[in-house]
C-alpha cells in the first residue's frame, strides 16, 4: 500500500513539473500582445507603515493624494499632489514625465488609490505603490 502511494505521489509531482515546464514553454514562443503583457503588469500594495518608512527612507518619490479637491483640503499627507482618480488618465503625463518614478498612491479608504494606480500602470508607470488610504494613515497630516 506505501509502495501505491508513493507511486501515485512520484506520478503527480512528474505530472505537475511536466505541466508547468510545457506552459513556460509555450509562453516562450508565443507572439507577444501589447494587451497582454499591459495586463501582466501590476503596482503593489504596500500598508502605511511601508509607506512611511519609503517616505522616510530619503529615496526620491511622487505622492499622489486621488481624492477630491474637497478632500485634499480637509488634510491631507504632506508633499502629495493632488490627482483625483477620474483625471489620472488626463493628468499625469504632464505632470509626472518620468514613466520610472517611484509614485505612492493613496485616497480616502483605498477604493480609489487601486483605480488611480491601475490607470498609471495602464500609462506605463512602472513602479507604483498603492497604500490604501488616509483613514487608516497613522502619522500627522497637513490641514
Amino acid at each position: 500500500m506505501k509502495k501505491l502511494r508513493r507511486l501515485i505521489i512520484m506520478l503527480f509531482v512528474s505530472l505537475s513539473l511536466f505541466s508547468l515546464s510545457a506552459c513556460q514553454g509555450e509562453s516562450d514562443n508565443a507572439d507577444v500582445n501589447t494587451d497582454t503583457t499591459a495586463n501582466t503588469l501590476s503596482y503593489e500594495q504596500i500598508s502605511a507603515e511601508e509607506a512611511k518608512e519609503i517616505m522616510d527612507s530619503g529615496v526620491e518619490y511622487i505622492i499622489i493624494d486621488s481624492r477630491t479637491d474637497e478632500e485634499f483640503a480637509q488634510g491631507h499627507i504632506e508633499g502629495a499632489i493632488l490627482i483625483p482618480e477620474y483625471e489620472i488618465a488626463n493628468r499625469a503625463e504632464a505632470e509626472i514625465p518620468d514613466k520610472d518614478a517611484l509614485i505612492l498612491v493613496y485616497c480616502r479608504s483605498g477604493r480609489r488609490s487601486k483605480i488611480a494606480s491601475d490607470e498609471l500602470v495602464k500609462l506605463g508607470y512602472t513602479n507604483v505603490k498603492e497604500f490604501g488610504g488616509i483613514i487608516d494613515w497613522p502619522y500627522e497630516i497637513v490641514k
